[in-house]
């Protein structure tokens, strides 16, 4: 049984052939600019879901569920390039466009021009938005 309904499109995951493009509003990367991990909040600037390239694996015989996102250098983007430890490789999330969200789940998107593409700065906004401190106990 596959953990998408069969390939059935659900209301927030898509999954096909061990590839999934997971709608999300925003996603979280820690900025470092202070000197002390902040959390930023990261959408697309037009308020729309994005979708991010994954692949996943259902083992049966383990009952185990595999997930993964993948990434791409973010070196010279310039807004991911902000976020991770100053001396991390930056990483960022593979946003898929809309016109690629069919061809990441049929495997008919394999081109790396098509596919490791760093999804442009001006389509996205990103915002501090720290967690509230936590309440010792």
């Amino acid at each position: 049984m596959s953990p998408c309904l069969n390939g059935r499109t659900g209301p927030r995951i898509s999954c096909l052939n061990g590839r999934t493009g997971p709608r999300i509003y925003n996603f979280f990367e820690p900025c470092y600019e202070t000197g002390k991990p902040v959390r930023w909040r990261i959408e697309r600037a037009d308020g729309m879901p994005a979708a991010i390239a994954g692949i996943w694996e259902f083992r049966p015989q383990d009952l185990l569920l595999s997930f993964s996102m993948l990434t791409i250098n973010a070196d010279g983007h310039p807004l991911m390039q902000r976020f991770h430890k100053p001396d991390d490789e930056k990483q960022m999330v593979m946003i898929l466009a809309p016109d690629q969200y069919q061809g990441w789940l049929d495997g008919s998107l394999v081109s790396e021009e098509d596919l490791f593409q760093q999804y442009p700065a001006e389509r996205l906004v990103a915002v501090a938005d720290p967690l509230p401190p936590r309440v010792k106990k």
